[in-house]
């Protein structure tokens, strides 16, 4: 069998900071085990209980030496930037420090900039959000900071979080250092099923759980690529008025739905009852870190306030980029090239699935966002496959890495958004063999 130290330690510059947590989830297990004998340093005693549940595996250790030539990566989720008008957003850069220079550097208002709220509203109202008012909205680093500040306002220990199964690792992660109790809920491929979601909300309650939170990404799902129907939206959320839960619903990938025809978001009919988490990582620039919550307004207070004792205040020079962007540049025409961009790159993706894959092998076809799952027959582990695949010259994420149970997985996700159509192709005809070689081997 292959090991990480054969081609797997080659790989780190080809893969986002999203798959490197998602692969450092995928071997936490070996990483323990790896770890367990090391000599501990007195300062360990000085820990919090909530420090032990951050995690860094021995595949993301692996992953931190030089890029392998001619590696193909499947595995990171990363928004196309080459289509952005760089040279007038360098000018546009230069142009708030030479003209809003002082304002641009300084500290700025903890719930974020006026103008960039009432922006954000009309992003949302392109959402389907059509009565967000901007004294709701918190802008935060990214929607991972604003996962964060839910799970630390809503959660003590042992509280429990409901989420889909699979789910996005960063939420997992930030979940975990609550240490909250985390329960999946069943989905198919229409999404969360309310009936499960019903059965697990008894159960728990039965046996004395403290529900507080069901964390979906009810559009395009990271990993699953899977949206939930929209027969199923509403009866979620009655179901977690019933039970007292606050929905928290992360759309990151909403506006990017193939054909343009936009699902209404859980928060659209539900103010009260749904905290909407949104990010121009996807729809702009990730590394600006401008996400935002719109809170119901008689959480918004807390809210805010244990979101300005973590970061002070988003970063302003970043919110004034983002403002001019939005006031002055074709933003809704950018994303409609993005739609088209990703749609013949799943295309090609899927095409590729179709004509490489053995029989054996299944995969969901998302209408939006970045990803498509694949499922192998039971019993098969990706997580050891992963080092035969970056042996083969290709590298995915581990369907473990988006469960809260580090259980083995057979399933496996694949990115399509940063990888042109022809490396798409070359990657998948890499992958074939080594699930059709597992397969045959169980």
């Amino acid at each position: 069998m292959n090991t990480p130290s054969s081609g797997a330690n080659a790989a780190a510059e080809t893969l986002s900071e999203e798959a490197l947590d998602a692969l450092s989830r995928a071997g936490t297990a070996a990483a323990t085990a790896d770890t367990a004998g090391a000599a501990a340093h007195r300062h360990e005693a000085l820990l919090s209980s909530r420090a032990a549940n951050i995690k860094q595996s021995a595949v993301r250790d692996v992953f931190e030496i030089s890029m392998q030539p001619g590696l193909v990566s499947l595995a990171g989720g990363n928004p196309y930037l080459q289509s952005l008008p760089l040279d007038r957003l360098a000018k546009t850069a230069a142009a708030i420090i030479a003209e809003h220079g002082l304002e641009a550097l300084q500290y700025g208002g903890g719930q974020g900039t006026q103008e960039l709220r009432e922006q954000i509203c009309a992003v949302m109202a392109a959402e389907g959000i059509l009565d967000a008012d901007p004294e709701n909205v918190v802008i935060t680093a990214g929607s991972q900071s604003a996962q964060d500040v839910a799970a630390k306002v809503f959660c003590d220990p042992g509280d429990v979080i409901l989420l889909e199964d699979p789910t996005y690792v960063g939420a997992l992660n930030t979940f975990e250092a609550y240490e909250v109790d985390i329960q999946p809920v069943a989905g198919d491929e229409y999404g969360l099923i309310p009936s499960a979601l019903q059965k697990t909300i008894a159960e728990l309650q039965a046996a004395g759980k403290r529900i507080k939170l069901l964390y979906t990404i009810p559009n395009f799902n990271n990993p699953s690529g899977v949206m939930l129907a929209p027969e199923r939206r509403q009866e979620i959320v009655d179901i977690c008025r019933e039970a007292n839960i606050l929905v928290l619903e992360d759309n990151p990938y909403g506006l990017l739905k193939f054909d343009g025809v936009l699902p209404e978001p859980l928060r659209a009919a539900n103010p009260e009852d749904v905290l909407y988490l949104g990010s121009f990582s996807k729809i702009f620039a990730p590394g600006l870190r401008i996400g935002w919550a719109l809170v119901p307004a008689h959480l918004k207070q807390r809210y805010y306030l244990a979101s300005e004792a973590v970061t002070l205040c988003p970063p302003t020079f970043s919110q004034l980029l983002v403002s001019d962007y939005l006031r002055n540049y074709d933003w809704r025409g950018q994303i409609s090239t993005y739609r088209t961009l990703y749609a013949e790159r799943c295309a090609a993706l899927l095409a590729a699935l179709e004509e490489f894959m053995p029989a054996e092998v299944s995969w969901t076809r998302p209408e939006g966002g970045f990803f498509v799952w694949l499922t192998l027959p039971e019993g098969i582990d990706s997580y050891p496959l992963l080092y035969t695949g970056i042996d083969a010259g290709v590298v995915f994420v581990p369907g473990a890495a988006f469960s809260a149970s580090h259980a083995p997985s057979n399933k496996l996700r694949l990115a399509f958004s940063a990888v042109p159509a022809e490396t798409l192709r070359e990657g998948v005809r890499r992958l074939a063999p080594v699930l059709a070689e597992a397969i045959a081997a169980r």
